[in-house]
């Protein structure tokens, strides 16, 4: 196999090629060109940040015949020997299978011995924090006191698992996620030499999506090589990443925003059957979200933008939200993703987190201005009504009788969804004929509880009913009110373990009823009318002769009753 990985082609081979991590090259040059260098390093950090070829670097550096010298020449026998691995005094290892205590005591035996090839015997341990501790605790005295033609040099990506008893005996430096304008640097110079095409936009979301790693991204450049004909695109490179373009979410978030819940929804449906990674999708959503925040806070510090690009949709969508409700969203999809994490449904959980977000009543001045004079204005005006109907009413209380009783009770057939939910009007109507209040205020003063206990108990269950209420409650069963149609299909798949979780919190068994807050304002209002119209029956709810006067006077939906 002729063809071999960007990523082996162009790994550094100088201390200048390694991309964003100037804070350590200088150290090292400065320390080996005044032959200060120590016997032992640890090398930490996240995977493709350069920690294992700055090894190689550094072992090359103080070997080179031209030593002592800041780059290695790379011409030299020693050189050219350690870049090939012909010169066996550097010895690369790797900890994740040779993690033994007698593998380190081999090294130990060995280390005594001169190197033959060139001045210092160098030991690269790859991934050290997989040795176990009595290997280490061999190791302990090597690094202590080592031969002075010996160098180790131990490379990790967890250093909080290397005991303190070593890390105290070595010189450390923490190599940090190279940021995205370095990598773009670094691709432009491998592109200019391979004669590749690509966008300035393809190379953004390539180093978007490596997260801070030179390897990774080179790796994603030649998986969009591959993937492209001609030229590589944003496209390509969305393709075998399962990115979703900034176009996407900035529309996805103004439909969220102007409570459009039909285009985000179909949005969300369209990138999962193109194939599109629900996870990577609430990432780039948070990041995408928190670069919207940081725009809107600081505009003049763009270049801290990790997911998005200050093009005009980008500001024009900036200047349109709230800065309250860009938080909310992030908290709202931070808890989603991790909820994605305990389901096998990540959809569903994408899916409650938008409807919550586009149901969420915008916050800012101007619109809560807007909401409360609307709001007056229609208070007012079906004030005047109602009490023009009453006037009408006490004027002629024969015809509104006669109306009353002419027309005949229609049974409200159960009503499907389009989620297959058929709401059970009879049961409800049976736990109102025999609901009490005291049965209701003890559900309700534990449902923060039994909310509480349930989230940690099964997290897919509270967040099919974390947005719903108590209704009406008999001593057997009550009515809850959901929020989303939707929701009540969900919970009908986790009700024997909500009802478990809210029978150890009342102490007695109780069977939960799921209804659509819609369709439960119409149903009560249903059974409220024929129990007006049928007052031998019992009443649905015992109320105060005073709460149902100011009902008859100003209406159910504009009376509060506070106990």
């Amino acid at each position: 196999m002729s063809y071999q990985a960007l990523y082996r082609v162009w790994r550094p081979r100088k201390f200048s090629d390694v991309a964003g991590q100037t804070h350590i090259t200088r150290t090292l040059q400065n320390a080996i060109a005044q032959q200060k260098f120590s016997h032992a390093y640890i090398f930490s950090g996240p995977r493709g940040t350069g920690k294992t070829s700055a090894a190689k670097i550094f072992a090359k550096a103080i070997n080179c015949e031209h030593a002592p010298v800041e780059e290695p020449c790379n011409e030299c026998a020693a050189c050219r020997g350690i870049q090939d691995g012909s010169i066996s005094d550097v010895i690369e290892i790797d900890a994740a299978s040779n993690t033994s205590v007698d593998d380190i005591r081999e090294i130990r035996e060995n280390v005594k011995y001169a190197s033959t090839a060139v001045p210092y015997k160098v030991y690269i341990i790859d991934e050290v924090h997989m040795i176990s501790n009595n290997a280490f605790n061999a190791l302990l005295k090597t690094l202590e006191e080592p031969p002075k033609h010996v160098v180790f040099i131990l490379a990790t990506t967890e250093p909080h698992k290397i005991p303190l008893t070593i890390l105290s005996r070595c010189q450390r430096f923490d190599f940090k996620p190279i940021s995205n304008e370095a990598i773009v640097n670094r691709m432009h110079t491998i592109i200019a030499a391979e004669k590749i095409d690509a966008s300035e936009d393809a190379l953004d979301a390539i180093a978007l999506a490596a997260e801070g790693g030179m390897r990774d991204a080179l790796s994603i450049l030649d998986q969009a090589i591959s993937y492209s004909e001609d030229s590589v695109q944003l496209d390509d490179v969305l393709a075998v990443t399962g990115g979703v373009s900034q176009g996407v979410m900035t529309t996805m978030v103004s439909a969220m925003y102007d409570q459009n819940i039909q285009e985000a929804l179909q949005l969300l449906d369209k990138m999962i059957q193109n194939g599109k990674d629900p996870g990577r999708f609430v990432y780039d959503m948070i990041y995408f979200m928190r670069d919207l925040l940081l725009f809107k806070s600081a505009p003049n510090l763009d270049g801290l933008l990790e997911r998005a690009r200050a093009n005009d949709e980008f500001r024009e969508l900036a200047e349109k939200l709230s800065n309250k409700w860009v938080e909310q969203a992030i908290i709202q999809l931070n808890q989603c993703q991790q909820e994605m994490k305990w389901t096998n449904s990540p959809k569903i959980f994408i899916e409650i987190a938008i409807l919550s977000l586009t149901n969420r009543v915008q916050d800012s001045p101007q619109t809560e201005s807007n909401v409360d004079s609307d709001a007056v204005i229609q208070l007012t005006q079906k004030l005047e009504r109602l009490e023009k109907e009453l006037k009408q009413i006490k004027q002629n209380p024969q015809a509104i009788s006669g109306a009353g009783q002419a027309t005949p009770e229609k049974r409200r057939p159960a009503r499907t969804s389009k989620n297959s939910f058929k709401i059970p009007i009879e049961r409800i109507r049976e736990v109102l004929g025999q609901a009490e209040k005291p049965a209701l205020k003890q559900v309700q003063s534990a449902w923060p509880n039994f909310l509480a206990k349930l989230k940690g108990t099964n997290a897919p269950a509270h967040a099919t009913i974390q947005d719903s209420k108590p209704a009406a409650a008999s001593d057997q069963a009550v009515v809850v009110a959901f929020r989303y149609e939707i929701h009540c299909s969900l919970f009908l798949e986790h009700q024997s373990t909500v009802e478990s979780i809210l029978t150890t919190v009342i102490g007695k068994n109780i069977t939960i009823i799921p209804i659509p807050d819609k369709d439960w304002k119409e149903l009560r209002a249903d059974y409220l009318q024929k129990q007006e119209n049928n007052p031998s029956e019992k009443s649905a709810e015992k109320t105060d002769p005073l709460v149902d006067e100011a009902k008859k006077l100003f209406g159910d939906d504009l009376v509060e009753i506070h106990d």
